[in-house]
This record gives C-alpha cells, structure tokens and sequence, in this order.
C-alpha cells in the first residue's frame, strides 16, 4: 500500500478556492483573454515534446454495465431515464475485449454505472481476473469505493483509476445529483486519494464541461491537481477537459452559452495546463469532433481514445439477449422485442473514425501511436536486478 497524508483535499477545498496559490493564480491568469494563444501553443508543444516526446499513448473504453442508481441529469445512464440496460457476464466482457485486443489496443478502461446489485462484489474482480493475460494496462472507472476495497481492485490486475468529480461547483453539483450514493461531493472528491491509498500507480481526474462556469472548474482541477501531486507523489497523474455531448433523455442537447467551453478557450485551457504541469498526461477523448482532435494533437494531448464505445456491447452487440428497463433501480422486462435493440449510450461520439485511422492520423503529424507502455516482465527484470 502506497502512503498518503490523510487530510483530505475535500476539507481544504472551500479554503483553497478562496485563497489560491501560487501555481493557481498562474493558470488563472494564463486562462484571461489573451492575443499571446499561439505563443502558448508554441510553448506547451515543446514542453510535452520534452516530457513525452513524439508518443501519443491510445485506449480503448470497455463498458461492462449502464445500470446506475444514481440520478445524475446529464447522464445518459441516470436511474430515471429510460433506456434499455444491460451488465455484461465476464465471458461477454472478455469477447469484448477480444474485439479491441484485435483492433491493436493493448489499454483498456473498464467503465460501469454504479449499481451494488448487478456490478456487485466479485464481479469487476472477476472481469479483472480474465482479462489480465490479454491486456497489460487495465484502469477502471467506476463508483468510488473504500480503501481496502481499491486495494483489493489493485490485487486483481487494475493499475489505473479514472474519477471525474463531473462539477466542482458544490451549489450545481447538489442541484444535479438528486439521487443516489453520487449525491455525497465529499465523498467522490476524496475518491483519488483512497485510490491511492489502496495503490493504484496511475490516477486520471478531470470535470465534465458545460455543467458549471468553466474557468471556476478550471481553477478547482488545478488545485485538486496541485494537491495530488504533493499528497500522493507516487502516482502517475492525467487530466482530462470533456465536455458535454447529446446523451439518452436529451439527445437534443444544446450547450448552454453561460457555461459552453468554445474550442479556442479548449486549446487556452490544454495549453496552460501543459505550462503550468509539465509532466501531467492530457487525455482527449472521441467526445470532440475529429478535426479538433486532429489540431490538438500536436498541441499538449499525451493520450487519445480511438474508435470508442460508450454502450455495453458496442464492440460486439453482447449482452443484447438480455436487455431490459429499469424503474427507480429496479429490473423492469421488456414486454416486446424487435430484435434490433440495443443497449442504450452514455453519450454519443463525436469522432467515429477507426483505431488504425486514428494511427494514421498521428503519424502523419510526426507522432508514434503506442499502444502499449507496460508489461508486468518490467517487474520481473527489476526483482532480479
């Protein structure tokens, strides 16, 4: 188990928000209106050439379940929303993983709802269990846990762990969580450190834009960021700036204009970042469209997503034989069935283009795909050593 100073980041967030540091009062005033965003482009592509060189690192997202008892209203997968549900069995979660395997991905992040009945205890330690000897770098991104409970995740293979606090606007946070073990904001912004404390190695955070004004979600990933970084130095950390996409219950999504992040204001926000923390990972999901992605990849971006499903099953169609509803988090049967149904998305992709044109994409900017960083022989050679 790795150490971490147990004071909370949550017990000293209203007060770091108030009282900035230093490093925070830098990012906020690289985040002003500037004529200087090409000098700041410049500068964060040869900062990440220095810490990453010519790499971008690719994976691959692998939903096991959208069931979910929380009720989150910009959530595709929320309790009260009415789509057709699924949970993968582990030999449907391994036929998806099969299916990226092939595609050349050799990173996945296992994602699920947070429900304790169908992704119940044993079950993402047995999805773990099977795909370990297929996959060398697993991460998870799931409801938080306890301490021993991440500690026994890592046992079982997972090295890696995702945790959006999705706003950190406490006021918008309350208003958009109305039900559900999610409703506690303290409870999910401590969520890195048990992680860690429980020795995941590799740590991704991030807000999910659009929910709140986004310099304010800016300046609290920074000092969230800041704090990991002095609390829990042994870990590997990412960050990442998605923002708000159509999803199931609003497909017709349009991005409020008060809080919208503009794609300008994006590159502003990767950049200052890069500046400001220089050996974090930037992560740039298939939520932006391919073009953007294109443009950013050169620009601060250290890893990338590529041909994502965001549906249990999206790969393959698995787990289509056992789609159902749900009301207030309980099974509900469909009581007919065309045979086309499928399980319902979190949200909808912006870039739909395919791993090995992603690749090429990259390489035809100068940059090296690596679909795989890590082999537990690395290990083995040092405990030789």
């Amino acid at each position: 188990m790795l150490d971490c100073a147990r004071v909370s980041f949550s017990a000293q967030f209203e007060d770091l928000m108030a009282h900035p540091t230093p490093l925070m009062r830098r990012l906020e005033r690289m985040l002003l209106p500037t004529n200087a965003l090409e000098k700041m482009a410049r500068e964060s592509l040869q900062i990440t050439r220095r810490h990453f060189g010519k790499t971008m690192r690719l994976f691959a997202p692998l939903y096991l379940s959208n069931e979910c008892v929380n009720n989150c209203s910009y959530c595709g997968f929320s309790r009260d929303n009415a789509i057709f549900r699924t949970t993968l069995s582990v030999d449907q979660v391994e036929r998806e993983a099969r299916h990226v395997y092939d595609l050349g991905f050799r990173n996945l992040l296992l994602v699920a709802g947070e429900h304790p009945k169908f992704v119940s205890d044993g079950y993402l330690q047995a999805c773990l269990d099977r795909l370990k000897p297929m996959m060398p770098t697993l991460a998870i991104e799931v409801g938080p846990m306890e301490d021993q409970q991440y500690a026994e995740i890592v046992e079982h293979g997972a090295e890696g762990l995702i945790v959006y606090q999705e706003t950190y606007h406490r006021p918008t946070y309350q208003t958009l969580h109305t039900a559900g073990p999610k409703k506690n904001f303290d409870w999910r912004l401590d969520c890195p450190e048990r992680a860690y404390a429980g020795g995941f190695r590799r740590i991704g955070i991030g807000a999910l834009f659009g929910l709140a004004n986004w310099k304010y979600e800016a300046l609290a990933l920074a000092a969230h960021l800041e704090y990991l970084m002095k609390h829990c130095w042994k870990a590997q950390f990412t960050i990442a700036f998605p923002r708000m996409r159509p999803y199931a219950g609003n497909y017709q999504y349009t991005a409020d204009p008060d809080l919208f992040l503009p794609d300008a204001a994006l590159l502003q926000l990767i950049a200052a970042f890069r500046i400001c923390f220089p050996t974090v990972g930037i992560v740039l999901s298939t939520r932006e469209p391919a073009p953007l992605r294109d443009a950013l990849a050169t620009l601060g971006v250290t890893h990338m997503s590529a041909g994502a499903k965001t549906e249990p099953g999206g790969y393959t169609g698995a787990g289509s034989d056992d789609l159902h509803l749900t009301t207030k988090g309980r099974r509900v049967e469909l009581t007919e069935k065309t045979g086309c149904e499928k399980a319902t998305e979190q949200f909808q992709i912006s870039d739909t283009r395919s791993p090995a044109e992603v690749a090429a994409m990259l390489r035809s900017k100068q940059l090296d795909p690596v679909w795989k960083d890590w082999d537990e022989a690395i290990l083995a050679h040092a405990d030789i050593g």
